[in-house]
């Protein structure tokens, strides 16, 4: 359960921006605690909960500079391989479905130095 919350974070760091790890603010711990809400969702598509699409939106708000934008990209990007159970159309379709803006693809091959 650990990994798919970690395999959420990707999909969702990649949803928001990039940065430089130096000034980042938000530990990988943080992004994985927020998300972790979504996991079922993640698993079995449909709707998200209030509750996960809460945390999506407070991720967005505590990542707001470059760096914690690429701590919330970089760290469940490298898991996501791990976990091979998360349905990538939820993953793409989760901040639109929670309202909340993104920029960024979310994809697997995304580069969060960008």
């Amino acid at each position: 359960m650990k990994g798919i919350a970690i395999t959420l974070l990707v999909v969702l760091a990649m949803a928001t921006f990039v940065a430089r790890p130096s000034e980042a603010v938000i530990t990988c711990g943080q992004v994985q605690a927020l998300l972790s809400q979504c996991i079922g969702y993640l698993m079995q598509d449909g709707t998200p909960s209030v509750e996960c699409c809460a945390r999506v939106k407070s991720l967005k708000e505590l990542t707001q500079s470059q760096s914690e934008r690429q701590v919330a990209c970089e760290f469940p990007k490298e898991a996501a391989a791990d976990h091979p159970n998360i349905k990538p159309d939820a993953a793409s379709d989760l901040p639109k479905k929670c309202g909340v803006p993104s920029s960024v693809p979310i994809s697997p091959t995304v580069n969060c130095q960008k």
